[in-house]
């Protein structure tokens, strides 16, 4: 889903809209309709912030209509609805992506949990790796933005340490395991 809304999104997109892009993809019904509580919105930190759904609607990715205690929005990109089978898989996907394991930095800022939910989506062991471009692309920044946001989740020690092999451009991060150590290739 990260890499559709990397496509789909303008890269000028912030980080805020592309979680809450993320929560209506996941969240939608076959006819691309989305209900988002009050609730949810609070737990994402994203409640009230209507320029976030401007931005979606500015890149007519969606039309919104606010309810009392909820957003109903209509998702307008048609690609995204045939992949719109198995609710219950979207469901956990959405719920996941709010406290991605194994790196559960989302009560961190939107570019930080955005981050975080990227590696988290790559991460296999205690140890990945993936291209600094693409993960850069994923998350709609620069990868000097990306480099700076690796830092910031080693500083929140849901990391504990990552290297940019210059040569294949590709990025490398380290989780911590339950004992509060890691392993290092």
């Amino acid at each position: 889903m990260l890499s559709y809304l990397s496509a789909a999104l303008p890269q000028f997109t912030s980080p805020a809209a592309r979680l809450l892009a993320l929560q209506c993809a996941l969240r939608a019904d076959t006819d691309g309709h989305v209900r988002l509580t009050a609730g949810l919105l609070r737990g994402m930190r994203l409640h009230g912030r209507t320029e976030l759904w401007g931005e979606l609607e500015h890149a007519n990715w969606l039309r919104r209509t606010a309810g009392r205690h909820h957003v109903e929005a209509q998702l307008l990109d048609t690609v995204l609805l045939p992949e719109q089978r198995d609710g219950r898989a979207r469901a956990r996907a959405a719920h996941w992506a709010l406290r991605p394991a194994p790196l559960a930095a989302s009560c961190g800022p939107p570019a930080v949990a955005l981050v975080a939910l990227a590696l988290a989506a790559q991460t296999t062991g205690d140890a990945s790796s993936t291209d600094l471009e693409v993960l850069a692309r994923l998350c709609g920044h620069s990868p000097t933005q990306t480099v700076e946001l690796l830092d910031r989740l080693v500083a929140s020690n849901a990391l504990t340490g990552w290297r940019h092999d210059r040569q294949s451009d590709e990025v490398f991060w380290w989780l911590p395991l339950s004992g509060g150590t890691a392993s290092r290739p």
